[in-house]
């Protein structure tokens, strides 16, 4: 395969309605880039800036986000997210979700089963014993269709899953927006429908470093998560059903702003957990899941959500082994981490946690917000 960049196809600008900035000429920018094939689909990369000169890129082969380019306090850009310089890293064996949209199901159902109205369903189970992020080809591993919408800072993307793929009940359609505001917020809008009682837990994979790359782990990032309590795991990380308070444990407590590398060594494996969100009332809306911070950079992010739980995942997985990454770097261990919005893992079987069954007639929806500044 070819690396990036490639051959530029279309170049769509649209001026900005907003009130112009101090440079007249910055407006908000569509870029489709075409980067391969895969069987007989081309694929395609998209680009969204904003006129402050913020980037978002993206594939429709999994929805892959592929670049989130942003400044730092001295007005340096870079890109904030591991990723490949070419299809073929996203293509090669052992590719940890990088940047992806993950589904049906995002995260893990306990040994691939789970039992909806009267009949056991069997996933495959490809994380050890248990079924992980969709299965074999989840919605990662698939071409989204994409289309503009009005405007000129959202593209949406739609792909519509079988009754029976990988082993999930129902005809699924489900639609993503990724959108850039001027404010440097890049929100993501999850919808689906379902023509049969089926699980639905749909959400974001990026790796993100907001060194850009200038420091190898993201052990020196601080970490806030707006969250009392978690969801205390199974040594194959399936949630044991309990709740526990951060309270009780100092490295599972992120309440204020704490170093990563501070308390990791006290995580069995590391951080890899499922955070409840405090969220205001009995009315789930966009609240503030979690900050994270770059002292040197002086780059900022604020995830904002409606869902009720985040996966901190801290890059454990990550050996240096991959391959075609951007400007050949290696990704050792904790080079990154993922924020992950989401509902609990494992809830088709845990009938105290928030629901995940999506029902005829029903719409699921989920929205979530990665905000970047510095400070």
């Amino acid at each position: 395969m070819k690396k990036f960049p490639y051959l530029l196809l279309i170049v769509a600008v649209f001026a900005c309605k907003s009130k112009p900035s101090a440079d007249a000429s910055a407006t908000f920018a569509i870029q489709e880039t075409a980067i391969g094939k895969i069987d007989t689909s081309a694929v395609t990369e998209y680009t969204i800036s904003n006129p402050s000169g913020m980037k978002v890129s993206f594939l429709n082969y999994g929805g892959t986000v592929t670049k989130i380019i942003t400044k730092d306090k001295a007005g340096n850009w870079g890109d904030v997210i591991l990723g490949y310089d070419s299809l073929s890293g996203c293509l090669q064996k052992g590719n940890p979700y990088f940047g992806v949209l993950v589904g049906r199901y995002a995260n893990r159902i306990a040994k691939g089963k789970f039992t909806l109205d009267g009949k056991t369903y069997q996933l495959a189970t490809n994380n050890g014993p248990n079924a992980l992020h969709g299965g074999l080809k989840g919605f990662d591993k698939v071409i989204w269709s994409v289309e503009k919408l009005p405007g000129d800072s959202s593209l949406q993307l739609t792909y519509k899953s079988k009754d029976g793929e990988e082993g999930y009940p129902g005809n699924v359609t489900a639609t993503v927006v990724y959108s850039l505001s001027s404010n440097n917020e890049f929100k993501i809008d999850y919808k689906a429908t379902t023509d049969k009682a089926t699980p639905i837990n749909l959400t974001n994979h990026c790796y993100f470093n907001l060194s850009a790359g200038a420091d190898s782990t993201i052990l020196g990032h601080e970490l806030m998560l707006k969250a009392s309590w978690f969801t205390p795991v199974d040594t194959t990380l399936i949630p044991t059903g309990k709740l526990a308070n951060v309270m009780e444990s100092a490295a599972m407590n992120f309440t204020e702003p704490k170093q990563i590398g501070k308390d990791l060594n006290e995580v069995k494996g590391g951080y890899d957990h499922n955070w409840i969100l405090d969220k205001k009332g009995k009315v789930v809306g966009l609240d503030l899941a979690a900050t994270l911070y770059h002292p040197t950079s002086g780059r900022f992010m604020e995830v904002f959500t409606t869902e009720p739980g985040i996966q901190f995942y801290s890059g454990n997985f990550l050996d240096g082994t991959l391959t075609n990454t951007k400007s050949g770097k290696k990704y050792i261990q904790h080079a990154a981490l993922c924020l992950e919005t989401q509902h609990f893992p494992d809830s088709p079987n845990e009938p105290s946690f928030p629901n995940t069954i999506l029902k005829p007639g029903e719409t699921y929806t989920h929205t979530t917000v990665y905000k970047f500044s510095v400070k």
